[in-house]
This record gives structure tokens, C-alpha cells and sequence, in this order.
């Protein structure tokens, strides 16, 4: 199993003016709810850039490559943490996760760090009507067991009925018996409730845009897919997309050379399925079989259609509900790239706000704990070519100055059965990571969970990798460099 990366996400924004993707030349902005731009913000569940706009010619995803070909599409996006709680809270808050002091899933921010104000929240306060659907925020105790309502939206989520069986036995395996797998491709009419939670979103998410065509106020519609998120559970007509023999095994499984045991993450997640406990993988760097491997590429894949058609069902509504050319369309995953800077997933809060015409909240002060509404993500506005709009003063011109940041935490210096997903009081060591058009460089350091404080003289590993000699990022460089005085000079 192959070491975590930054936490890479997906971006694409823009102004959907004739057909349900979004284009580029609108030259105009909305200056009051009359004629206010509507927003529909789909944010997907662990999608990679497995898609054909990405280049990958073997996965089937014409919607979303539809979607991406009339849209602003960013080739390096960042989130702030891959995990979803924090990942989510971080970039629908504009504050990155040692503002919201969230890195797991067991504590809700306004209560922990801040009464911050949230994108559906600020929308919401100028006059739209705000309407969840799916798996916006992480449900649970991260976003109060609300969703964050009623601060965030206009009257209480929507969440589908079957997503309670999302990790139950529900996967019918070769001995004909039920079983909590990692790979599931299900019969639809079989299943609990004879659907699946993102067809229910789906089809929830089409009701709302019917009722708000005779609205007389703008809405901000978020659409949030279970989807590719294990488990692998999808309709199996999708699996057939996929032949085995047509599936390559990853091209880069190799753990970097130099990588600390702290950087490695064991997937206990995985382990816990049934079907990848039968293969008595020992832990934590026992490999894969090969066999095996390709049913996980083969069963993601499968997925990724699966969701695509779904994304597919919902923008062919707004475009006969003619809500299309009126609408900003966002489409992002949580952690998981033809614009060619570096951006991280924490700018969609001012990016949309410009895009609507409201006013882009101020740049947070250090420390913003006691400030409601401001961002630390920069305004993405000056990528959509508009005359006559200020550009953030705080993108810098030269991409080489250009960064992005990330962290993640860890409970010990080598992978435990935790280390995944560790729980707030369990994190010991939190890794800090820089990447710029060059190179990626993270550093590990000492973390008290309890003051929520990073101790950077207390460096426990560090890694270094430089993008053009070193794309996949195989050799670690940390211990050949002078790292920590660097990443000194680079931390905000």
C-alpha cells in the first residue's frame, strides 16, 4: 500500500452562461438578488483525477468531462487535510484546520475554536435561500449532528435513507452470503430500500431546483456524493465498463525511497473489510496481491461512472429547468487539475463569493479565532479573465511564489492501527507540508493535542521531493538538504 501524498483535491468554477457547463466569457456580475447568480456546489467524496479531462483514457466519465471542458478546470487544487471532517469544515469556513482546530471527526468548531461563518451561511445572509443534499458537511459530531444547521442553511439537510447501509452487510460474495466488503458491486433491486444513497441525493437535488425555478430569491444548492468512497458499492451494470484484463495495475506502487515510517499510512480503514481480511495481509506493509489489485482499480473506476452519471442526472435538470445560464457551478472533491497555478480548496470561499458579486470577506487576521467572518484562502477571481474587478492584492504574479499548504496528523513515529484517522487526543505528531511549482516538502513535528500547538523546533522526520527531476515523488531529498531552515522561510 503506497504512503499518502499531499492532500490533493479537485477545483473547477465558472459562470454556466448557455449549456450546463460552465464557460468563461460572462463579463458581469450580479448586484442584487434580482438578478443574483444561483450557485450549485457539487462536492464529491475522495474523487482522484481519474477522468478523462484529467487524460486518463480508460475511465468512462463523459458528464463531468462534458462539465470540465466548458470550465475553468485547475490542474494542481489542494485540500488542507485528506481526511473528510476537517477537509470539509476547512474549506466551507475559508480557515485552514489549526484555525478550526479540527483534525478528526469528534468536535464540532463553533463550540471548539470559533463561531465562524461558512459559505452557505454568508449566501444565505444576503438573501438566498441556502438547501444541503447528501454528504456536504461530515455528518456526526463535526458539524453538531445539524449539518451545521440552521446556521448554514434555510431548513434542515436532506440526507438519503440508505446511506445507513453504506457499511453493512450488504455485498453478496461468491459463497452467496452477505458480507461488509471493500468491493461491492450490488444489484440495485436487491439492496435495502432497492436504491443507493446518490441516486436518492440525486433525485432530491432535482425536486429543489424545480420548486426554486418560480423562486423569486437566488439559491445556493450544495449536492454532496458518497461516491468513490469505499466501500466500492455501486450498481453492478457499471463493473462491466471495466474488464479485468483491460485494468493495469498502479504505475507507481513503490514506497519512496527515504520515506520516514511516519509519512506511511497502513489503511486500517481497508483492513477492516471483510473481503480484505480473508487475504491474511500482514501489517502494516504486507503488499497486495496482484489479483486483488486490480479488482480495487477495476471497482474504483467503476465508481467514478457511477457517480458521473449521477452528475450527469442533475446538470440535464438545470439545463431543462433553464436554470443553467444563470447558475455558478462548482464542482470539488474533499481530498482525493486549464489552470496553471497552485491553489488550495480553502479560496472557494471569497473565488464564489466574487463570482456572485457579494462582497469577498476580508483576509483573516494571525490569529483569527475571535473573528467571525474572514478567509485565509486567496480570491481566484483574476483566473476568470473579468474587466474592471480588483484582483486579490494577495496573489502574487510570479508562480514561483505560488504555494500551498497542507497537514496531517499522526498518532506515533511509525504506523499504528490508528494512524489513518487518529482520534484529537491521540495525536502526537502533526506533518506540515509545502508544495510549489518545484518541489513538495512536508516536515514532521511534536503536537500537543490539548493546546492545539505545534512544536517545529521538535522535528521528527522530514521529506523533500523536486517536481521536475522527481514527478512521482519516489526519492526523498530531506536528509541531503538543509529542510528545516527552509521550511522555515516558507511557513505563513
Amino acid at each position: 500500500m503506497p504512503p499518502p501524498r499531499t492532500g490533493r483535491g479537485l477545483l473547477w468554477l465558472g459562470l454556466v452562461l448557455s449549456s450546463v457547463c460552465v464557460a468563461l466569457g460572462s463579463e458581469t456580475q450580479a448586484n442584487s438578488t434580482t438578478d443574483a447568480l444561483n450557485v450549485l456546489l457539487i462536492i464529491v467524496d475522495d474523487l482522484r483525477p481519474s477522468l478523462g479531462c484529467y487524460g486518463d483514457k480508460l475511465v468512462r466519465s463523459p458528464n463531468i468531462d462534458q462539465l470540465a471542458s466548458h470550465s475553468l478546470l485547475f490542474q494542481n487544487a489542494f485540500a488542507q487535510q485528506a481526511v473528510c471532517a476537517p477537509s470539509r469544515v476547512s474549506f466551507l469556513t475559508g480557515r485552514r484546520p489549526d484555525t478550526t482546530r479540527l483534525y478528526d471527526f469528534n468536535s464540532y468548531w463553533r463550540v471548539h475554536a470559533g463561531n465562524f461563518s461558512t459559505i452557505p451561511q454568508y449566501f444565505k445572509e444576503n438573501g438566498y435561500v441556502t438547501m444541503s443534499v447528501g454528504k456536504v458537511f461530515h455528518p456526526g459530531i463535526s458539524s453538531n449532528h445539524t449539518d451545521d444547521s440552521p446556521y448554514s442553511w434555510s431548513f434542515p439537510p436532506y440526507h438519503p435513507s440508505s446511506e445507513k447501509y453504506e457499511n453493512t452487510k450488504t455485498c453478496r460474495g461468491p459463497d452467496g452470503e452477505l458480507h461488509a466488503n471493500l468491493l461491492c458491486p450490488v444489484d440495485v433491486l436487491d439492496v435495502p430500500e432497492g436504491t443507493l444513497p446518490d441516486k436518492q441525493s440525486t433525485e432530491q437535488a432535482i425536486q429543489l431546483l424545480e420548486k426554486m425555478k418560480t423562486s423569486a430569491s437566488p439559491f445556493f444548492l450544495a449536492v454532496g456524493y458518497h461516491k468513490p468512497h469505499i466501500p466500492f458499492r455501486y450498481p453492478k451494470e457499471f463493473q462491466k465498463l471495466y474488464p479485468l484484463e483491460n485494468i493495469t495495475l498502479a504505475p507507481d506502487p513503490e514506497v519512496p525511497d527515504g520515506l520516514p515510517p511516519v509519512a506511511y499510512n497502513p489503511w486500517m480503514d481497508i483492513r477492516q473489510r471483510e473481503d480484505v481480511q480473508a487475504l491474511n495481509i500482514s501489517v502494516p506493509y504486507g503488499p497486495i496481491p496482484v489479483d486483488f489489485q486490480r479488482k480495487i482499480r477495476q471497482s474504483y473506476f467503476a465508481s467514478v461512472s457511477y457517480l458521473d452519471t449521477q452528475v450527469g442526472r442533475l446538470l440535464s435538470a438545470l439545463d431543462d429547468l433553464q436554470l443553467a445560464n444563470s447558475t455558478i457551478i462548482a464542482f470539488t472533491s474533499d481530498h482525493g487539475r486549464q489552470s496553471m497555478d497552485l491553489v488550495e480548496l480553502v479560496s472557494l470561499f471569497p473565488t464564489l463569493a466574487g463570482l456572485a458579486g457579494l462582497q469577498v470577506p476580508p483576509r483573516c487576521p494571525v490569529p483569527s479565532f475571535h473573528v467571525e467572518l474572514c478567509r485565509e484562502g486567496k480570491n481566484l477571481l483574476k483566473h476568470f479573465r473579468f474587466r474592471d474587478l480588483e484582483e486579490d492584492p494577495y496573489l502574487p504574479g510570479n508562480p514561483r511564489e505560488l504555494i500551498a499548504y497542507s497537514q496531517y496528523p499522526r498518532p506515533a513515529d511509525i504506523p499504528q492501527w490508528n494512524s489513518d484517522k487518529p482520534s484529537l487526543k491521540d495525536i502526537k505528531i502533526m506533518g506540515y507540508s509545502i508544495r510549489t511549482i518545484d518541489y513538495r516538502y512536508t516536515v514532521w513535528v511534536g503536537f500537543n493535542p490539548d493546546e492545539f500547538l505545534a512544536n517545529f523546533s521538535d522535528i521528527h522526520a522530514g521529506e523533500l521531493y523536486f517536481v521536475d527531476s522527481d514527478p512521482l515523488q519516489d526519492h526523498n531529498m530531506y536528509n541531503d538538504s538543509q529542510g528545516g531552515d527552509l521550511f522555515q522561510l516558507l511557513m505563513p
